[in-house]
């Protein structure tokens, strides 16, 4: 995994800190927050905190005394030790798109199946800047609804041998969740001594946690996996247009449902969350990689530092409906903030196009080069007596070249970073190549990955064993 230890760009002053301190402690105290779920409401009540309905109000301190429980930084095991991360620091863990309906390749949108999640978790098997293959990658939609989380849990654990995230869409889906990694990784001591599954908790924002996704919360919390506490801010829809507004709901929005999970399981991991963009509003709909978006990812990891937690946010978004320019530019607009907030938990790292409604097999692959890029521009600079190269002067001489020079020849094969996407051949050259565009090349290395792709050894014991319960779950869901 990477370890970003370049200087973290940040644009708050301590004055717009203590104004972001006293908006979202007005939030929660005068407004309150709703759940949806009434045993949540009555663990705030039990430990004193007005309750009005579903709604309701805190006492900022206790707050703040909940959050002061998580940890700062914490780890996780894959079923392949290599493969661990560590989530807080300098670390920053990079995982899949997660959630779309469709799926593209070769430039044909469709319904995505179960196939297209199984070839996603072979591509992030595949690649080291991959940490983990996500949630839903892409959603089956060829399967039964009721059970495909189990089909998607057996290929991510089959297919990969990374981190992955636990499925939230029920509390049922959460325990099958935690249910096959006590079967992957032994027992429920040894994922609760150290984590094996992220879940994404989402905030129905503004000020609101509903019942699926606090009841995942309480299965998740309770067994120690980490989950990432996220408001869903899109500014103008879910959220007032100007960007300290959308920080300060941010907060109190995120904060809240971390003093749950410490209610739940005090000490507990948990991740600040952070979606945060804005619509066009021309139009109504969502916009991504745009300068808004990227100013509130640099403040949400200047904020995360200020309450000493791990923090979540950035990715490879873009409203692109093709893997074109846009999703390009669009893209680094938010990854190149990503690096420079330094992200410890980086969701939608790859693949995600059209908003997030499509997983594009091509748009992999120009994001997994995006990522070796940014990582090795991220790694400082070492400067040394060698790194100077005055002996290769003393070689060439004034006027001269260094392609033929002792020091080029000894370091040419490592000196640069070689990206494996790009083309710069010349025009004559590329044209007698098929006159690819990248789009095309990344398809054709995408199919190429795939079919060289080698799955990672299992047991056959604990195979059989997730294919029997997956079996039993099937017929016992109804499907």
């Amino acid at each position: 995994m990477f370890v970003n230890k370049m200087p973290r760009y940040e644009i708050l002053s301590q004055d717009a800190m203590d104004t972001l301190d006293r908006g979202w402690k007005r939030i929660v105290s005068e407004l309150g927050i709703e759940f949806m779920k009434p045993e949540a409401v009555e663990l705030f009540k039990a430990h004193g905190q007005r309750v009005e309905g579903d709604k309701v109000f805190f006492d900022p301190e206790f707050i703040l005394e909940q959050v002061a429980k998580a940890p700062s930084e914490f780890d996780m095991q894959a079923r392949n030790p290599e493969n661990n991360v560590h989530i807080g620091g300098d670390h920053m863990v990079f995982s899949s798109v997660y959630g779309p309906p469709f799926a593209s390749r070769h430039g044909v949108r469709r319904e995505a199946t179960l196939d297209d999640y199984q070839n996603f978790a072979r591509l992030a098997q595949s690649y080291k800047v991959i940490d983990s293959v996500g949630g839903v990658v892409a959603e089956p939609n060829d399967a039964p609804l009721d059970s495909r989380h189990l089909d998607m849990l057996y290929s991510t654990f089959t297919l990969t041998d990374k981190i992955f995230q636990g499925n939230v869409v029920s509390g049922v889906n959460a325990r099958d969740t935690l249910n096959m990694a006590d079967i992957v990784f032994g027992s429920r001591e040894s994922i609760e001594k150290t984590p094996v599954s992220i879940a994404l908790v989402n905030c129905n924002s503004p000020l609101r946690w509903d019942d699926r996704m606090l009841d995942a919360q309480f299965e998740y919390s309770a067994a120690n996996q980490p989950v990432i506490l996220t408001p869903f801010l899109l500014m103008g829809a879910m959220s007032p247009v100007s960007i300290p507004a959308a920080l300060v709901q941010q907060i109190a929005e995120s904060l809240a449902g971390i003093a749950l999970s410490q209610l739940i399981n005090p000490g507990c991991p948990v991740v600040f969350g952070s979606f945060l963009s804005n619509i066009d509003m021309q139009s109504g709909s969502p916009q991504f990689g745009t300068p808004e978006s990227a100013i509130g990812l640099l403040c949400t990891g200047q904020i995360a530092r200020h309450f000493k937690l791990p923090f979540r946010t950035g990715g490879g978004l873009n409203s692109s409906q093709s893997v074109d320019a846009q999703a390009a530019y669009e893209s680094l607009m938010t990854m190149l903030p990503t690096f420079l907030a330094g992200t410890n938990f980086v969701m939608h790292s790859a693949g995600w196009l059209e908003g997030g409604l499509v997983a594009s097999y091509e748009k992999y692959i120009v994001d997994v080069q995006i990522l070796e890029q940014l990582q090795h521009e991220f790694t400082p600079l070492e400067i040394d007596e060698e790194s100077l190269a005055f002996g290769a002067h003393e070689e060439v001489g004034a006027g001269g070249h260094f392609l033929g020079a002792m020091h080029t020849m000894e370091r040419f094969r490592t000196c640069f970073y070689r990206p494996f996407l790009s083309s710069s051949d010349n025009f004559e050259r590329w044209t007698r190549m098929g006159a690819k565009d990248t789009a095309t090349r990344a398809g054709e290395i995408a199919d190429k990955t795939i079919e060289e792709y080698e799955a990672p050894p299992m047991d056959e014991s604990i195979r059989e064993a997730l294919a029997e319960y997956v079996t039993r779950r099937r017929a016992e869901l109804g499907d």
